[in-house]
């Protein structure tokens, strides 16, 4: 197979599938800024860095950096133009927008039956500081879009949670509030890749945030069958089929789930299960074409 992978050719990601493929599968990794789109008459081609990505057999989607509303559309566009034409393009283009935004995805899991944690999402100082009350005077504010704990912020304090919604409604962002659910500093990461499930405890001993890149540890975790069926009820409610769906042990005894990823990191889990994940991502591509 000639797989595409829309990430950095320096990541270490891109450099472990290329191991994985054992020259099974040529790996070439393109920048979403080099994506184009060509529709003259009854066709269309889509190229990036010379490469015709029409020609490929499958698109991974491992990187989703910052851009203007203008490019994050294009993108989404041609991706989903790539998908309609038949490419395996792995997550969708849908998947990514409903993972990528944190209101959507906590909506479609709520829907999905999941316990998330109670959550606002208002446009003015004043409903936020109001939802402040509501949710205990004790909440997590985090970007709508973003990831790896980038810019969430835990506020206990009535003054600091005014000066914080005030900087957000000046840069006109929506403003996204959850309850703080009590925990003992871990996590649950299920890496979801078609029908495998593998699981890793994340733990951070001095914060509360259990993102690797802020230093937590993984540990091994015991992927149940009840914890296998959750990943991928989890991972459906966005229509991804490669997931990281994060669950959250609270200390009031109940399960919340926090978020799906769907452009996951597995580097750590690899690791931590002992498990080849990127041939694992690379059998899945194959078996989607």
């Amino acid at each position: 197979m000639r797989i595409i992978v829309l990430g950095s050719s320096s990541s270490w990601y891109v450099n472990d599938l290329r191991r994985a493929a054992a020259g099974r599968h040529e790996i070439a990794a393109v920048s979403y800024k080099q994506l184009a789109s060509q529709i003259d008459g009854h066709d269309a081609s889509w190229h990036a860095g010379g490469i015709d990505l029409g020609r490929a057999d499958a698109i991974l989607v491992r990187s989703m950096p910052p851009g203007s509303l203008e490019q994050v559309v294009f993108r989404m566009d041609a991706l989903g133009q790539l998908a309609s034409a038949g490419m395996s393009v792995v997550n969708s283009p849908r998947a990514i927008e409903v993972a990528v935004d944190k209101y959507l995805a906590t909506a479609r899991l709520q829907e999905a039956g999941f316990l998330v944690p109670p959550t606002v999402a208002c446009q003015t100082v004043e409903q936020a500081m109001q939802a402040f009350e509501t949710l205990g005077r004790d909440v997590v504010v985090k970007p709508l879009f973003g990831g790896e704990g980038r810019g969430v912020t835990r506020v206990t304090n009535e003054a600091i949670a005014r000066q914080t919604f005030q900087e957000l409604d000046s840069s006109e962002s929506v403003l996204y509030l959850q309850a703080f659910i009590d925990h003992d500093g871990c996590d649950w990461r299920l890496l979801v890749i078609g029908q495998r499930v593998l699981g890793m405890g994340r733990r951070h001993p001095t914060d509360w945030r259990t993102n690797i890149s802020r230093g937590a540890v993984g540990e091994p975790l015991e992927v149940t069958p009840d914890l296998a069926e959750m990943a991928h009820k989890g991972a459906s409610a966005v229509g991804a089929t490669i997931a990281g769906v994060d669950l959250l042990p609270g200390n009031d005894g109940q399960l919340y789930a926090l978020e799906v990823n769907a452009v996951p990191g597995w580097r750590a889990l690899a690791k931590v299960c002992e498990q080849d994940v990127s041939r694992l991502v690379l059998d899945h591509l194959a078996s989607l074409g």
